[in-house]
């Protein structure tokens, strides 16, 4: 018996960009488009009603953006992987359409091959980012690690290492030969430069960058 098919649902303003993206779609054995939208909230309605597998949409669609899109699409269909296809690399856009619920990540600058690849890890549940939108995150992650580390002092790091380890403002204060007054002024500024808002996401902060072993 065949496999059924994966039913894939297009959304995307330009009537050009549907259309070639559905060739690609019709020329891949065992894909179907189940329907398409030119504006997020015929995506979202068409999406409910139809439940496809994968649903690759615009960031950019008239009436619902593509991240607002997303989020309503995953709450209607839970079922279905949603697949950000657009010409925006904005990092803080691409970790907005993530957190949206979205499973892939391609710029269409990065042509049919990754569209085709994102489309597979979709229909299997997984998640899949192409090259220029993976190295702008990868580049953001980089530059925060390096940036949280270089504004640490030494001393605002073994008190780190201290208070992840269990210790207490007093305790610290002892082993470093220092005032509790001083201990609390550098908890605050590391807080401050982490955005940390708790010892809990200290600790873990701590044991994520190797400041203590568990």
């Amino acid at each position: 018996m065949d496999p059924q098919p994966v039913r894939v649902l297009l959304a995307d303003d330009h009537d050009v960009v549907r259309a070639g993206v559905r060739t690609i779609m019709e020329a891949h054995k065992g894909w179907q488009v189940c329907a398409e939208a030119n504006n997020g909230k015929d995506a979202v309605r068409l999406a409910g009603e139809m439940q496809p597998d994968v649903a690759v949409l615009d960031l950019e669609l008239g009436e619902l953006d593509g991240v607002s899109a997303t989020r309503q699409i995953k709450q209607l269909s839970p079922r279905t992987e949603v697949l950000l296809f657009t010409m925006h690399d904005d990092e803080h856009l691409i970790r907005a359409a993530l957190s949206a619920g979205a499973r892939s990540f391609v710029l269409k600058s990065e042509g049919a091959d990754a569209l085709v690849k994102a489309i597979e890890f979709a229909s299997e549940h997984k998640p899949f980012v192409a090259g220029r939108a993976a190295e702008t995150l990868l580049n953001s992650v980089r530059s925060a690690t390096q940036n949280n580390h270089s504004t640490l002092t030494d001393r605002e790091r073994e008190v780190v290492r201290l208070l992840a380890s269990g210790k207490s403002n007093k305790q610290v204060a002892s082993n470093l030969g220092i005032s509790v007054k001083t201990v609390e002024t550098h908890r605050a500024a590391i807080m401050r430069k982490l955005g940390c808002n708790s010892i809990v996401r200290l600790v873990r902060y701590a044991v994520r960058e190797r400041f203590v072993k568990v």
